[in-house]
């Protein structure tokens, strides 16, 4: 997700004067060629599984020619309706500043002056939205990686016993090769993607070929005429069905990387077209020969060619998990600029790709989740129960963020932008209630675990909160302590002294113990403010204001967009002004580090500030995520009665 991160602007900037012009045309096909790996590998290895999971015996359904062409008319309006319709012409449009995903969504429809306005149930619903998809990121590459692995059982029986060992193998070296980036690997993710989109559509047209009859299914009578025959039964397949369309929140949030024209121009030009001739040619298959239903993905490779089938699905599986993994990532990155999580080790594994970041605590923790996935679920369909609970859940949050979006920031009418909301919350609606069903079966474990990461990001910003608070009743007004300096002057020291804090009306508290016990003042002191306001970038004009408070004594802010990591060093080295430089050898970080205690104030339960002082205690540094030199920092600490 993080391969081409810094093409952004240059995708954005292909919708210019210039966009009709052949080198504009070349470079966003050649953006458009990257995308298909990383937006397009989650939805692109569907066919694997989507189709063999809608007539599982135990759904009752039997694969009969009605059946077969009602379920792939399914298939065929679901990609239609939610991904071309909804995701590729309409939620595309709604970035926040060429940044795509729910968080981004979220920032766009309650900025901070719209918290007055009663707007925090739609926080907790795109916090609600994101939390899931770690849950998401955790399931894709394990049943991704299994369902190819699993095509060696179609190969020979005697390969049963391998596939999980083999599956384990594959997905723990994934992880740890995650360090070392993916810039290399990333420049042959989308050619391999191309063969491997050009496979499903050849494998389809063959089988198409003998059975034409299957195209018949582009008629949506019969995905009406389905529902009427199977009743309750044909309501349950939704749940499946839904599998083809698990990809459409990814290549949302992967907007940033690529720009929207890229992604509509790989889906238009390769994928839709590969994908609809797959199912179609699945379905030819299952009409010549019903028995193929265990893996009609599979079935449909001559004999002579299923060996280089498996290893190719085996690959596109692996560009698939790697693109949700990475999504993982950056989706962290975004929670901790806003706010939402604690500071944590975040590796740029890339000189020249911003975008390129490696995080171990979170790429470890995805690890021990997919192998116990595995080993807890043990094959593709077990796992496919407990796939589409968060992601429908997700889809339909998106949908009611999008309606605030259309309705506020574009001036659509209640009655465009309702009428708009209700056919896609229908359709979300529909395949949220088949695939609640599932819960009992696994649907429960994403569920679970969005509630652990939605407990962790909620008790993180309202600690912040509360914490905030109990500092500013401690805070000593700045105006009264400039005007106690101006008129009882301290003994000052040669040098600059940084202070970072937070309230620009306020003293820091690092500033005033060490006045008290050190008794002196640098000849230049810092108030230091870091900011991440909700926009992905900030231009580098609007970076630094400085504000001369007199007697030697400087207010400075830093601004930095939620895609952005703060480097406060180099934003201090270019500043330059009458009596305020930064020098390395003459700069002095004071930090304040605060030991938290849990009590019964106001303010949150016991258990959640019993959680956030232990999550504030297992944060990263402030002097390793903020780049500060450590021979150059000093921490003052004091204790907090949460």
């Amino acid at each position: 997700m993080g391969d081409t991160h810094g093409d952004a602007h240059g995708a954005h900037g292909a919708h210019g004067a210039h966009a009709g012009s052949p080198q504009n045309r070349r470079y966003v096909l050649t953006l458009a060629l990257a995308a298909l790996g990383i937006v397009y590998g989650d939805i692109g290895t569907s066919p694997l599984y989507s189709l063999r999971e809608v007539f599982l015996p135990e759904h009752g359904l039997r694969p009969t020619p009605d059946n077969v062409l009602g379920v792939l008319s399914l298939i065929v309006w679901s990609l239609v309706l939610v991904i071309s319709v909804k995701y590729l012409v309409f939620i595309l449009r709604a970035d926040n500043r060429g940044e795509g995903g729910i968080l981004a969504l979220t920032s766009l429809v309650t900025p901070a002056h719209a918290l007055r306005r009663g707007r925090w149930g739609l926080i907790i619903l795109g916090l609600f939205g994101t939390s899931l998809l770690y849950g998401d990121g955790m399931i894709t590459p394990a049943i991704s990686v299994l369902s190819a692995v699993e095509g060696l059982e179609v190969l020979t029986p005697r390969f049963a016993p391998y596939v999980e060992p083999i599956t384990i193998a594959i997905l723990a070296a994934l992880f740890f090769v995650q360090s070392h980036g993916t810039a290399k690997v990333g420049r042959v993710f989308g050619p391999i993607m191309v063969v491997w989109f050009a496979t499903l559509a050849a494998l389809g047209v063959w089988h198409v070929a003998g059975a034409p009859g299957v195209l018949g299914a582009v008629l949506p009578t019969h995905a009406v005429r389905f529902f009427v025959d199977n009743g309750w039964t044909g309501y349950v397949v939704l749940g499946s069905v839904f599998l083809v369309v698990t990809g459409g929140e990814a290549l949302y949030a992967d907007m940033g990387h690529f720009g929207a024209r890229p992604i509509r121009w790989a889906w238009f030009g390769l994928v839709l077209p590969a994908l609809l001739l797959n199912y179609f040619g699945q379905g030819a298959l299952l009409l010549a020969n019903a028995r193929a239903i265990d893996n009609p993905f599979f079935h449909m490779v001559p004999a002579w060619a299923l060996l280089p089938a498996v290893i190719l699905a085996t690959v596109a599986t692996v560009i698939a998990s790697q693109a949700l993994i990475s999504g993982a990532f950056s989706l962290t990155l975004q929670a901790v600029q806003l706010g939402y999580s604690p500071r944590v080790r975040i590796d740029h594994t890339s000189a020249t790709e911003r975008g390129q970041i490696y995080i171990p605590s979170v790429n470890w923790a995805l690890m021990i989740a997919c192998i116990g996935l595995v080993v807890g679920f043990k094959n593709s369909t077990n796992l496919a129960a407990a796939y589409g609970v968060a992601v429908t859940t997700t889809m339909a949050i998106t949908t009611l963020l999008f309606h605030f979006v259309a309705h506020e920031r574009w001036g659509w009418g209640h009655l465009k932008a309702g009428a708009l909301t209700a056919l896609f919350l229908t359709i979300d609606l529909a395949f949220f209630g088949a695939n609640v069903l599932k819960i009992p079966h696994g649907g429960w474990f994403p569920l679970v675990i969005g509630a652990v990461v939605f407990t962790l990001l909620t008790t993180w910003k309202k600690g912040r909160q509360v914490l905030s608070t109990r500092m500013r009743e401690m805070v000593l007004p700045r105006a009264g302590f400039l005007e106690s300096i101006a008129a009882h002057p301290p003994h000052r020291v040669k040098g600059t002294s940084v202070f970072m804090f937070g309230d620009t009306k306020g003293t820091p508290p690092a500033l005033l113990h060490n006045l008290k016990h050190n008794k002196v003042l640098h000849e230049r002191v810092v108030f230091l403010a870091v900011v991440t306001q909700e926009i992905p970038q900030v231009p580098p004009e609007e970076r630094v204001t400085v504000e001369d408070l007199g007697h030697g004594f400087w207010q400075v802010k830093l601004r930095y967009g939620f895609m952005e990591e703060a480097d406060v060093p180099a934003a201090l080295a270019a500043i330059e002004r009458d009596g305020l430089s930064f020098k390395p050898m003459d700069t002095t970080f004071f930090l304040g580090r605060e030991t938290l205690i849990a009590t019964k104030r106001p303010g949150m339960a016991v258990w959640r500030e019993k959680l956030f002082a232990l999550m504030a205690q297992n944060a990263r540094p402030a002097t390793t995520f903020f780049r500060l030199p450590p021979n150059r920092v000093v921490e003052l600490g004091a204790q907090v009665e949460l």
